[in-house]
């Protein structure tokens, strides 16, 4: 039989710390050029690139986490039958955390013996392991460290389904996944369905992104010949397995970080699988929606070994196997006016002979993987139930097991004050009760037309950026009662996210008008550093520094400002300002080590690049940098020769950076 229950899941774990009250805003294109090559074909091009550039607002950034862990109790939900066991987070983005499967006692997913977020995801929060659903735009998805619905569903079969849904601040649209664990079942379903409910299109993303252990015998197999990755000139086409190279679907052969797209062909199975020395693995698959597959990889580079430990402690490695919508994570599709895509997932254990599967002939390892599949899970089989699933997507749930946030409930009073056609779906319950401190401000408008104002020292609290409160909020601001400081500046960052930067710097300038604010001061630097202008930047945060609220973020903000504009001495004065408690943030200390470079101080340097960070964003290369640029000059100095491109090499060869400042994913 099957079973659904609460259960508390215990582990070390870091604290999320509070959000940070400053907007980060979109970038002047919401699209991105992507460089390819001549190998890749036209049809393949059509979307890269296309709705990708990073978008955050109206969520706030999650940047206060620490690597202090400690045990803590999380609310989770178990999904269990006679075979497989699938325990879900719904306040951590519903992430499935594990999957084991009972007879054999293993565990088919990378479960992280830790929960440590760290700077990889689209609001800064992410943590590594299980299999998370990314939604909206290209990244990690925004959610993935907040709370999202989780409902009991009972299926036509009479057994329980757990649903998982929210409502996307971002794009505006309901998500949802409906997981079924039908009694005797060897493979655990998802159905997800996304509803466009509105009657533009609108640009859509899912990727669903799975981590499994990495082991030197551990081989990913899909059914393709080819992928799509990166290349000297950009993006191209390569074989798979290479014939030129190292064979990537053992990721322990890749130097650096990558990542595969499989190019699965036109009317071929869906599924990619991960397997041991003894053919034994994790294999997902699905209906022919979720066309993409992929894999991703840290590599074997101390960098590489480094991420991997940061994320799940010593020794913990692991890999993402990877579907999404399009071939590429490089692109969003659009989604017709009023339109509903849904697909059905299958997630489950594979064995197949260990020596076709590890044996040098690429096609006789992916049939024997898809010979087995087909046997345990016909292609067919999928079609059905994914079918059959269907009434249950649409089903009223039994009861919420778990509440998100409160603006699904905010939206739908919304459209319904507005007389606007509701379209997400009844069966998704958004609750008024949802509704807390967050959203109250904006039903006060809503409902009595009125925005409340408080205290700059409380901040400006939680944002909204879709077009129809932008027209309430302008209404109300037009009245005595919203005239106020936290209207204009709510008015701006609206007017700013919607690309109006002059309007922006108008409403801001009335919300100065009203209440001199670093809230109102700090958007306006921002409109600076927007144009290149960096040293009107480094002013304009300073003067909001000065007018207050003085809270960390924004002394963030003037320290890598003031770094940038190359005013190094007036950092280092500024950083000593600072009350002891900002002073050590690590984002300040970094900033400060920069300058110390600058002004020649080495040994304050070399004594900043022995902590730990938290806070190195993927990709993020300035501690190498910084160690690399503190030799060079000491060497320089010493044998009284240039910083040139044979000292440079000379160094990378000579120093390499210790582990803890080593982030390189090249």
């Amino acid at each position: 039989m099957t079973e659904l229950r609460l259960e508390t899941y215990t582990i070390p774990a870091a604290d999320l710390g509070p959000e940070n009250p400053l907007p980060v805003f979109r970038g002047r294109s919401e699209h991105a050029r992507i460089a390819v090559d001549d190998t890749v074909p036209e049809p393949e091009r059509r979307w890269l690139g296309q709705w990708t550039q990073p978008l955050v607002l109206p969520h706030r950034m999650q940047d206060s986490y620490n690597r202090a862990r400690k045990p803590r109790d999380f609310s989770s939900i178990v999904l269990e039958n006679e075979l497989l066991k699938a325990t879900f987070l719904p306040g951590l983005g519903g992430r499935m955390v594990s999957l084991v499967h009972k007879p054999l006692e293993r565990e088919l997913l990378a479960r992280n013996p830790l929960w440590q977020p760290a700077n990889l995801g689209l609001r800064n929060a992410w943590f590594a392991g299980g299999i998370e659903w990314n939604t909206c735009v290209t990244g990690h998805y925004h959610l993935t460290c907040s709370p999202v619905f989780a409902a009991r569903v009972t299926a036509p079969g009479g057994y329980p389904v757990l649903r998982l849904y929210e409502w996307d601040r971002v794009r505006c649209f309901p998500w949802q996944i409906d997981f079924h664990l039908p009694p005797g079942s060897p493979f655990l379903y998802s159905r997800v369905r996304l509803v466009n409910p509105h009657e533009r299109v609108l640009p859509m993303y899912w990727w669903t992104n799975m981590g499994v252990l990495e082991a030197e015998d551990v081989r990913v197999i899909a059914p393709a010949d080819s992928v799509i990755t990166g290349g000297a000139k950009g993006l191209t086409v390569k074989d798979l397995p290479s014939r030129n190279g190292p064979d990537l679907t053992y990721s322990t052969n890749a130097g650096a970080a990558g990542e595969l797209f499989m190019r699965i062909p036109e009317g071929h199975r869906r599924w990619i699988a991960a397997v041991d020395g003894e053919g034994r693995g994790f294999v997902q698959t699905s209906t022919d929606r979720l066309a993409g597959r992929k894999l991703f990889y840290f590599g074997m580079g101390q960098g590489g070994r480094r991420w991997q430990n940061y994320l799940g402690g010593p020794g913990w490695q692991y890999i993402e196997i990877q579907a999404g919508l399009a071939r590429t994570q490089l692109e969003c599709l659009p989604m017709p006016p009023l339109a509903e895509w849904s697909w059905t997932e299958a997630y489950g254990y594979i064995e197949a002979r260990a020596d076709a599967v590890h044996g040098s002939d690429w096609a006789a390892a992916r049939g024997a993987v898809e010979d087995q599949l087909e046997q345990k899970l016909p292609r067919a089989e999928v079609e059905k139930r994914d079918a059959a699933f269907a009434e249950s997507s649409s089903a009223a749930p039994d009861g919420i097991l778990f509440s998100g946030s409160g603006w699904g409930a905010l939206e739908r009073s919304r459209l319904n004050a507005a007389g606007e056609p509701d379209r997400i779906p009844a069966e998704l319950l958004f609750p008024g009760e949802s509704m807390g401190e967050a959203e109250a401000p904006w039903l006060s408008l809503l409902e009595g037309g009125a925005f409340p104002e408080w205290e700059p020292e409380k901040g400006p609290g939680h944002y909204m950026v879709q077009p129809e409160w932008r027209r309430l909020l302008t209404a109300a601001a037009g009245r005595r009662q919203s005239d106020h400081w936290l209207s204009w500046l709510h008015i701006g960052v609206m007017r700013r996210e919607a690309g109006d930067r002059a309007g922006a710097r108008r409403a801001w300038e009335r919300s100065l008008a009203h209440r001199r604010t670093s809230w109102a001061l700090r958007n306006i630097a921002r409109l600076s550093g927007g144009r290149g202008k960096i040293g009107a930047c480094a002013d304009q945060l300073l003067e909001a520094w000065e007018a207050g609220p003085k809270v960390l973020p924004l002394a963030v903000e003037c320290t890598h400002s003031l770094l940038q504009a190359g005013r190094h001495r007036e950092l280092r004065d500024f950083t000593r300002s600072l009350d002891a408690e900002i002073r050590a943030n690590e984002r300040i200390r970094i900033m400060a080590a920069a300058a110390a470079l600058e002004m020649g101080n080495l040994d304050e340097l070399e004594k900043a690049l022995k902590q730990e960070f938290n806070s190195v964003r993927e990709g993020e290369v300035l501690l190498t940098n910084l160690w690399f640029a503190m030799h060079e000059r000491r060497i320089s100095a010493a044998e009284g020769i240039p910083v040139d491109a044979a000292l440079r090499e000379r160094v990378r060869s000579q120093y390499p950076p210790p582990a803890n400042i080593d982030f390189r994913m090249s």
